[in-house]
């Protein structure tokens, strides 16, 4: 079973962002189909959280097997709650994503095993750009266009 579920994360080829996690998604539902009948509360603790198991996957290939293990995560997680306990409050959604991207930034100079090529820096700055600007859904953008004629 741990060699299944360990197959799920390993997409290949798949370029990072949604080709990678989507083959993930379906490698987990044959994870699924197989293990369901015999051990059902693991099987649904993957199922439950496969996005979050799966967020790696949107990050440069080359980071991926040093960045789902958890310690490397909460070591993140550390780092931005001892900044915020300095600020006491954050005023919005955007100075929250730019307080963890300074954070990242920082501390990735210092991660080992980890190589930061100029595709997989565009790849980074190409993800904060769509956490701190998502883009307008068609049908809203000709609603407001509309609205303003």
């Amino acid at each position: 079973m741990t060699a299944d579920f360990w197959a799920i994360f390993d997409v290949g080829d798949a370029e990072p962002g949604d080709r990678a996690v989507s083959v993930a998604h379906r490698q987990a539902a044959a994870f699924a189909a197989k293990w369901k009948a015999r051990y059902p509360s693991a099987v649904a603790c993957v199922t439950d959280d496969l996005a979050s198991l799966t967020v790696h996957l949107q990050l440069p290939a080359e980071h991926w097997r040093r960045i789902r293990h958890s310690n490397f995560i909460e070591r993140t997680f550390g780092e931005t709650r001892r900044r915020v306990k300095v600020i006491s409050r954050l005023p919005g959604e955007n100075s929250c994503l730019s307080l963890v991207w300074a954070v990242l930034d920082r501390a990735s100079r210092g991660w080992r095993g980890l190589t930061m090529t100029p595709k997989a820096l565009r790849l980074l700055q190409d993800l904060r750009r769509q956490l701190l600007h998502p883009p307008i859904a068609q049908e809203e953008n000709t609603e407001a266009v509309t609205a303003a004629a």
